[in-house]
């Protein structure tokens, strides 16, 4: 299990990628994220909320894709750059210019969530098909868990002057992945309470309310042979059967489970238990309003933060927010004690994280135990870096051994590069195949001898590029 190399309640106002490309693998218990949804809109919050000045953009082309996040997602795997490019087949370039920015972002953050960790994507009808496809690329259709219908608003939705054209837009959808079959998931934690009790379980014994269900199973179920059983003279009155075995059934009568109306008439009794268990629909759960409301633009409640961390996650763990806006994950998971990190390109985030933690959140739950002294929220504009054992790292010998793994050849296609013969070791230069400021790493297998013309020549460009401008074929598996 990773060891994370961030503080709890750090927040960086950076693009996300290098960030998380800077965390150590197997680090993070939860994420939870609310990215763009590709609206072709623009947003910003209005003068004299709590989040004036904050604002982004929300088009997309192929523009505003980088050369090198291609490169990465042509060569990591088949099914992930195959969901984008039929994607953009069928919707056009925006779409897919927007699942290259996505599917670069969470390939990291399925290497910084721990085995048992869970991710939750935020989106909506506009492109929530395709990030579903993608989504099954990345962390495995097996691995699939909900796609929860979030209903923000009651009532029609949108309208014109011309009446309806289409039923009303009131929902969003989260798709809930896990990273393998062995998750943490605490479901009492999210259990609902009835509305009322009585109305719900209207009888009443020695042990309390209770409501009648149904011994049998349904008989659009389909025939269950060992399940036909009799008992106390009662035969199921279809081929489907109790619902549950002969032994289970006895057990049940002999707690006082069954309520025998006659001899021929037998329910089984259901007792509140912990409450409502959530389905996949909520309806419970509104858009903020009141003193909640920031005025930030795609604000979402607390309330639905709370139960997505309280589910997928235990006090103490890790919660990642690499699209915290207003920082309502990370309110949510203080308020939770979780430890929490926030990502936002968006400058105010730094001041609403604050301001809302200040608002919400109980004094007590940012001081330290020892001495009382608070704990401030950790502002930082530069990635962190890998600090776990088996991150890549760069050799100290680094000239030798690319020198011996390149037969004493230049890589960048010259002359010297196709003469037979080794050439001195002091003519070549260490090259970053990915140049640094590209995200780039400084690890041995992003690192390459090129002579000085050839370095020279090729700048700031991948490998990849530098060989097609030279009109060098790159088919898959060549260094890029």
């Amino acid at each position: 299990m990773g060891v994370l190399n961030v503080e709890n309640r750090t927040l960086f106002t950076c693009d996300n990628l290098p960030v998380m490309r800077g965390f150590n693998s197997n680090s993070v218990d939860l994420i939870y994220l609310d990215p763009p949804f590709n609206s072709n809109r623009n947003y910003a919050a209005p003068i004299g909320s709590q989040a004036a000045g904050a604002a982004f953009g929300d088009t997309w082309s192929l523009d505003d894709i980088k050369r090198e996040w291609v490169e990465d997602l042509e060569a990591e795997d088949k099914a992930i750059w195959g969901s984008i490019v039929s994607a953009g087949l069928i919707s056009g370039e925006s779409i897919q210019a927007y699942l290259t920015y996505m599917a670069i972002r969470l390939m990291e953050m399925k290497r910084v969530l721990k085995p048992m960790g869970s991710i939750y994507l935020h989106c909506d009808p506009t492109a929530s098909h395709y990030l579903k496809t993608l989504m099954d690329a990345i962390f495995g259709g097996k691995n699939f868990r909900n796609e929860i219908v979030w209903e923000r608003i009651k009532g029609a939705g949108k309208t014109s002057q011309h009446g309806y054209r289409s039923f009303g837009r009131s929902s969003d959808t989260l798709l809930f992945y896990s990273v393998s079959e062995e998750y943490c998931f605490a479901w009492q934690s999210v259990m609902m309470p009835y509305s009322d009790l009585k109305k719900n379980f209207p009888y009443e014994d020695s042990k309390g309310p209770f409501k009648r269900r149904s011994p049998f199973r349904p008989p659009g179920l389909g025939p269950r042979p060992n399940l036909c059983y009799e008992y106390k003279g009662i035969f199921p009155p279809h081929v489907s059967g109790w619902t549950v075995k002969a032994s289970k059934l006895q057990e049940l009568d002999e707690f006082g489970e069954l309520e025998w109306v006659s001899d021929s008439v037998v329910w089984r009794k259901q007792r509140p238990g912990l409450g409502i268990f959530p389905t996949s629909l909520w309806t419970d759960i509104g858009i903020p309003v009141g003193k909640e409301r920031t005025g930030y633009p795609t604000q979402k409640p607390l309330a639905l933060l709370e139960r997505i961390i309280k589910a997928s996650s235990n006090e103490g763990d890790v919660v990642l927010d690499p699209f915290c806006g207003c920082a309502t994950t990370c309110v949510a998971a203080e308020k939770l004690n979780r430890q929490w990190i926030g990502i936002d390109i968006e400058p105010k985030a730094r001041e609403l994280v604050i301001a809302r933690l200040k608002k919400e959140v109980d004094e007590r739950a940012l001081l330290k135990a020892a001495g009382g002294k608070r704990v401030d929220v950790i502002h930082r504009k530069s990635p962190p870096r890998r600090t776990e054992a088996d991150a890549p790292k760069r050799s100290p010998n680094i000239k030798e051994i690319l020198y011996k793994k390149q037969s004493g050849r230049c890589n960048g296609g010259c002359k010297d590069g196709a003469i037979g013969r080794a050439l001195p070791i002091d003519i070549f230069e260490i090259d970053h195949i990915r140049p640094k400021s590209k995200g780039g790493p400084d690890f041995d297998d992003n690192l390459q001898l090129l002579c000085s013309t050839c370095n020279q020549s090729k700048g700031n460009k991948t490998m990849k590029r530098f060989l097609e401008l030279q009109g060098v074929r790159f088919t898959k598996g060549d260094r890029e």
